[in-house]
């Protein structure tokens, strides 16, 4: 820090300021870089208002503080790097995309962020604070968020920022190229290798489970080797990697203990993800793993050596856990246990729901002719995400469209909602139980049969549950709506003209499925 002065109605005070050596100004460089970057090129959904304001609470509390407690001013850099970090990971639900000076949500993230800093005055140990001020603030927030109103408030950031372009791969350089350097001068490195070893690890064996997880960036559930492959190589588990377990105040300062510290980490974060089915509560997950391993950090400080004694040795310390056959064997029933646990911990996470087959149709299924169908207009953005969209895919992909309308007409007639989950999913495949129930109660059936006169198909990215990304199909055209009586006879035909959106979603990894018909396009 570099001392100065600054005098305030005829009076003098300290003013601190930081080194350039300062390691926590290394730090803000690299995640304003990343806010840079999100603004930029990777299209965060989150505003700079929004960032500042998180920024400017956490600056304007901590000299406040310092400043009651000093009677000096201090450059708040630790504070800022809360706010930061806060704005990094929060999302406000209905923040509109592609908007960097739009104010919506900004108090929630001052107060999210102002919170998250006050914590470390709140919670403290031995003189210093317990927990990473933005770690538990972000975890207190989603969760108290998700017990009142679920997750239509606020969200974490995707563990999955955009396609691999220019600028996931300049993200990709400036976050593990800068925590590389910033961990191995602090000498955390051990503790981040520790955590990512662990981590691989623990969802490599729930991976080989058929672990699966619903997620904004993805048409289908993320399984199996793809799960393993997204959370191991998450950019934002880098950021949680380099610059949120490695706080130096809230691990351990010793050798031994930093490495036990991060493999803690990364069993319970395991653990705690291991049961989730999406990603909201996954990344949740994820965070709350470091709270609870700072809370039992006094009990690691007792198992592990005093820092910088002679038994501060990993090599030393390794042998001493398996030096005998008794110790090797407490050991490997250790990590069987551990692994026994997360398993049956991913129990609720585990395999996907493949939706039944058509063959219930085949007696008389109905038959949409392609060539029925108008071209099809596809947004750059889809074609940027995948570029396979496009074409004879999409082509295919609307037919299906076509058939699952006239397939729900299938269900309706044979008063059968079994057929239903082959051509619907979530809030569609609840509205068409409901009627499928109210044509089997005796009244009436009414079905629905669209001619398309043109489609415009764009990414539909929900918030808050974050259960899927799907495809919006813009649809223009003329709707027939036959009503039927109890006995089936036609009663009366009508035909109007549509504008509807319909979301399609590989919601089950097989077949394209409607999960929402949406007024409008």
């Amino acid at each position: 820090m570099t001392a100065r002065s600054l005098t305030l109605g005829g009076q003098a005070y300290p003013l601190v300021l930081p080194n350039i050596r300062d390691p926590r100004l290394h730090v803000a460089a690299v995640i304003i870089t990343v806010h840079v970057l999100g603004q930029v090129g990777l299209h965060f959904r989150v505003s700079v208002p929004q960032i500042l304001a998180s920024i400017l609470t956490c600056f304007v509390i901590e000299v406040a503080i310092t400043f009651y407690q000093t009677r000096s001013f201090v450059w708040p850099a630790s504070a800022m790097l809360t706010g930061s970090g806060v704005a990094l990971i929060l999302r406000v639900v209905g923040t509109p995309p592609d908007q960097p000076w739009n104010t919506f949500g900004w108090e929630t993230f001052a107060v999210i962020g102002g919170l998250s800093l006050l914590s470390k005055y709140v919670i403290k140990y031995r003189g210093t604070h317990v927990f990473n001020p933005s770690n538990i603030g972000l975890v207190a927030a989603f969760v108290i968020a998700f017990i009142l109103v679920g997750t239509s408030f606020i969200e974490p950031l995707d563990f999955w920022w955009a396609p691999l372009n220019v600028w996931m791969i300049t993200a990709y350089v400036v976050i593990i190229g800068g925590g590389l350097l910033i961990t191995r001068r602090l000498k955390l490195l051990g503790l981040a290798a520790a955590f990512w070893l662990v981590l691989a690890a623990g969802v490599g064996l729930l991976s080989a489970t058929g672990h699966c997880m619903t997620a904004n960036w993805s048409f289908t559930p993320v399984c199996g080797a793809d799960f393993w492959r997204v959370i191991v190589t998450s950019p934002e588990v880098m950021i949680f990697l380099f610059f949120m377990i490695t706080d130096p105040k809230t691990t351990p300062s010793g050798r031994v203990g930093r490495v036990v510290f991060g493999a803690a980490v990364a069993i319970v974060c395991t653990l705690f993800m291991a049961p989730m089915t999406d990603e909201f509560a996954t990344k949740v997950g994820l965070l709350a793993g470091l709270v609870a391993v700072c809370a039992v950090r006094p009990l690691i400080d007792r198992f592990v050596p005093e820092p910088k004694s002679a038994m501060d040795d990993l090599s030393l310390f390794g042998r001493r856990l398996v030096g005998t056959a008794g110790r090797a064997a407490v050991a490997a029933i250790a990590v069987l246990l551990i692994g026994a646990g997360i398993v049956v911990a991913g129990t609720p996470a585990r395999g996907v729901t493949v939706p039944p087959n058509l063959e219930a149709l085949n007696r008389d299924p109905p038959i949409v002719d392609p060539s029925t169908l108008p071209p099809i207009t596809v947004h750059q953005e889809v074609i940027d995400f995948d570029h396979t969209l496009a074409g004879e895919e999409m082509a295919s992909v609307a037919l299906q469209l076509a058939q699952n309308l006239e397939i729900e007409n299938v269900a309706l007639l044979r008063r059968d909602p079994s057929i239903l989950p082959a051509v619907d999913h979530g809030d569609r495949l609840v509205e068409m139980e409901a009627r499928v129930a109210e044509a089997a109660a005796g009244e009436g059936t009414v079905l629905s049969h669209y001619d398309f006169d043109a489609l415009d198909v764009s990414l539909l990215v929900p918030f808050g549950a974050q259960t899927g990304l799907s495809l919006g199909f813009s649809g223009t055209g003329t709707l027939t709506q036959e009503t039927l009586d109890g006995s089936g006879a036609l009663g009366s035909s009508q035909s109007t003209p549509f504008s509807n959106t319909f979301a399609m979603r590989r919601a089950t990894g097989d077949r394209w499925l409607i999960v929402a018909v949406l007024p409008g396009p």
